[in-house]
């Protein structure tokens, strides 16, 4: 074997080899660090990582509902897409210049016991612990970054069995789309899933959920998609104002035209 074809072949090697450990160290990083900030366990259906670029597609990612509770998933998102910093991960900090969230589903479930799977959230554990805990058992939480977050919620579905039987049903249709900048905590992340899912729904007087607790800590997050809604519409207006008078401004001067071309035939020779 030629020495070009070895070498070759040596880079192949090595581009392969790092190909598998930078998945390993994103799939590792994604099921590791859900888990901790979340408290619950979850199932990945795909994971496709870009070999020459940062993108993350994962596919059918659910979290799954605490034992107890005869509804298997809380969370059903078939597609999140992340543009990611590797120099930081591997310095132990996550940060995502683009992530994108496309949830189908949220389904809020009180169990024959009375008890709500939201109960099982970290957030909302520290929500009644007055804040005192954000991090249990499971792991340091990594640092984060998140620059651009779009977030996509179809449906929110609530369950209660705790009368016995087959449980009542409601569903919702949020049909959420909606983008938030500067994220630089995980917590506040799932709250924000949470919050946004659940504050135009019945849900949280229903299942008798603190809700407007939960909204103060985001409440910063939540005024800065307001605030970004507003300047896009202000932004349609101006461009909407500045496009009539373009319009007007080529009218007056065809006009114009129009004036002085008949002023030029019916001027003597």
């Amino acid at each position: 074997m030629k020495k070009w074809m070895v070498i070759a072949v040596g880079i192949l090697v090595v581009i392969f080899i790092l190909g598998i450990a930078k998945d390993l160290v994103i799939k590792v990083a994604v099921e590791s660090g859900t888990q901790i900030v979340t408290g619950l366990k979850l199932k990945i259906g795909g994971f496709r990582i870009g070999m020459l670029n940062t993108l993350v597609d994962i596919r059918n990612l659910r979290i799954l509902n605490p034992a107890g509770f005869k509804d298997k998933n809380m969370l059903n998102m078939p597609e999140i897409y992340v543009d990611y910093d590797l120099p930081a991960i591997f310095k132990g900090k996550v940060h995502l210049t683009e992530t994108r969230i496309n949830m189908r589903e949220f389904t809020v479930v009180k169990n024959e016991k009375g008890k709500l799977n939201l109960d099982s959230l970290k957030v909302v554990q520290a929500q009644k612990s007055g804040g005192k805990t954000q991090e249990k058992a499971g792991g340091k939480v990594p640092e984060i970054q998140i620059d651009k977050l779009r977030l996509k919620i179809g449906k929110v579905v609530y369950k209660d069995y705790s009368r016995g039987g087959e449980p009542s049903v409601k569903e919702f249709n949020v049909n959420i789309d909606e983008q938030y900048t500067n994220i630089t905590n995980p917590y506040t992340l799932v709250s924000l899933i949470v919050v946004k899912a659940l504050m135009n729904t019945s849900i949280a007087g229903l299942a008798n959920f603190d809700l407007k607790g939960l909204s103060g800590s985001v409440s910063g997050t939540l005024a800065s998609a307001q605030k970004m809604t507003a300047q896009a519409s202000e932004t349609a207006q101006k461009a909407t104002k500045t496009a009539i008078e373009t319009t007007q401004k080529a009218a007056e001067a065809a006009s114009k035209a129009k004036d002085a071309v008949s002023g030029v035939f019916k001027s003597p020779f």
